[in-house]
């Protein structure tokens, strides 16, 4: 099997295990890196994410980062948000390479960002090459995966996702950001400046309204505090009684006054029960729970590799996870 030559843009502790698992994965291999941090450029991608040299070095733009040799694919681990990964993409796309990436709002922007979308759909037709946004959440645990279990389905009344992690044995920058140990009123603070919520679940509900063929009448993304009952203490943080242990996201889209579609994200410090779970109120009626729930980090980067060959084959354009062939893991 050939090699599949990837760009590496964006050298974050997403970046880092991306380029950790590429390095263990036949069939797949970086042969440039970019990023923009002062500190990373220069250096060797291996030693960065605490190898041996790879013989990558980092480098600061795209056009020096592949001038010996083009890749075949570019993994895009940068931002969040469309209007800032929409420039970044472009450029990628003026070098004639296709583009795979975490940023959240990518996932489905047609309904939520259609200018750009349509912007950068016509960019990448022009290139000749795919542009596509995934991730676990969004791009699959809660949009994706709830799609393809209505395949078996006659008919379909409503669809409801739950997504409940116990933050306490993640990275502790993912505790930080989703509140924990904040008081309710810096909690309130974060929600109003836009800095605390979970990207992308507007997104979800959007790729499930399309695929379902409902017309929303409107969509909700609510976010509140889970308030601590008593003192937490762990080994990072001590939560005192009455501040937030983390966050509760609840997304819904309505048709004709009805909601059709329900996505909770809750994620705290010391939830009781780590779980995804999709609930489909159709013929026949589907449940189906991954117990333990699935790891976001690793999930987010292995999907984002996975969706590499059925990228590569797609047609020119910006696709979604419901557009290109199925993913699965490839060795």
């Amino acid at each position: 099997m050939k090699s599949i030559n990837i760009l590496q843009i964006g050298i974050g502790p997403l970046g880092i295990k991306a380029a950790q698992f590429i390095a263990q994965r036949q069939g797949l291999k970086t042969i440039a890196a970019v990023d923009k941090s002062p500190a990373l450029i220069g250096r060797d991608l291996g030693e960065v994410c605490g190898g041996a040299k790879s013989g990558v070095q980092i480098k600061s733009s795209i056009a020096e980062a592949i001038a010996k040799k083009k890749p075949d694919v570019a993994v895009l681990t940068t931002v969040s948000d469309m209007q800032r990964i929409v420039p970044q993409i472009e450029e990628i796309l003026a070098h004639g390479i296709p583009v795979v990436s975490t940023c959240e709002e990518l996932s489905f922007p047609w309904k939520t960002a259609p200018r750009l979308a349509k912007r950068l759909d016509e960019a990448a037709k022009k290139a000749g090459v795919a542009v596509l946004g995934t991730g676990v959440n969004p791009g699959y645990l809660m949009d994706a995966l709830p799609v393809f279990l209505t395949a078996v389905c006659q008919d379909v009344q409503s669809v409801t996702v739950h997504r409940f992690q116990n933050a306490q044995f993640r990275r502790i920058p993912f505790q930080r950001k989703i509140g924990a140990g904040l008081s309710l009123d810096d909690f309130q603070k974060k929600i109003a400046d836009g800095s605390l919520r979970h990207v992308g679940l507007t997104e979800s509900i959007h790729l499930i309204a399309s695929r379902m063929g409902w017309k929303l009448d409107k969509t909700e993304d609510l976010i509140s505090p889970v308030v601590a009952k008593q003192k937490i203490t762990t080994e990072a943080m001590t939560i005192p009684k009455g501040h937030a242990t983390g966050v509760r996201q609840e997304g819904n889209g309505y048709v004709n006054g009805e909601a059709k579609i329900r996505l909770v994200f809750q994620a705290t410090v010391g939830e009781k029960e780590s779980y995804d779970e999709v609930v489909i109120d159709g013929t026949p009626n589907i449940r189906s729970k991954v117990e333990g729930g699935v790891n976001g980090d690793v999930a987010t980067c292995a999907i984002t590799l996975n969706a590499i060959p059925q990228l590569l084959r797609s047609n020119p354009g910006l696709q979604t996870m419901v557009d290109i062939a199925p993913v699965s893991f490839f060795g």
